[in-house]
């Protein structure tokens, strides 16, 4: 029976958990032994990473869709309440006003602090 410790020491064979973080560039060479690994989200001038990570607070799974992506594909629900229609309506299909805007919103729009930028 193998019992999981949180926290506890790493595994040895875990692999590494920049080769699937979003933020993550690897380089690797002919050999096994060559391959540089650099991390945007770490400071500037110091994002080279000598060793496997196995929990880093900055981790985004590059396989997932980041949070942009799935706002790309989006589909919008709205109403039409004097045609009396509802359907979805494609987020590339509407104004930027349109796209953040809902209609419990609206007050917030004439407040010129929470205005949202024209195109």
């Amino acid at each position: 029976m193998r019992i999981k410790i949180r926290g506890g020491t790493a595994s040895n064979g875990e692999p590494s958990l920049c080769l699937t973080c979003r933020f993550a560039t690897i380089v690797k060479g002919a050999s096994l032994r060559d391959e540089i690994v650099e991390c945007s989200q770490l400071s500037y001038g110091r994002n080279r990473v000598a060793f496997p990570v196995t929990q880093c607070t900055e981790y985004s799974d590059r396989r997932q869709p980041s949070l942009r992506a799935m706002e790309e594909i989006a589909w919008v629900l709205r109403s039409d309440p004097t045609k009396n229609e509802i359907g979805f309506v494609k987020r590339s299909e509407l104004t930027r006003r349109e796209r953040f805007v809902l209609d419990d919103d609206e007050l917030l729009v004439s407040d010129p602090a929470h205005r949202i930028p024209a195109e």
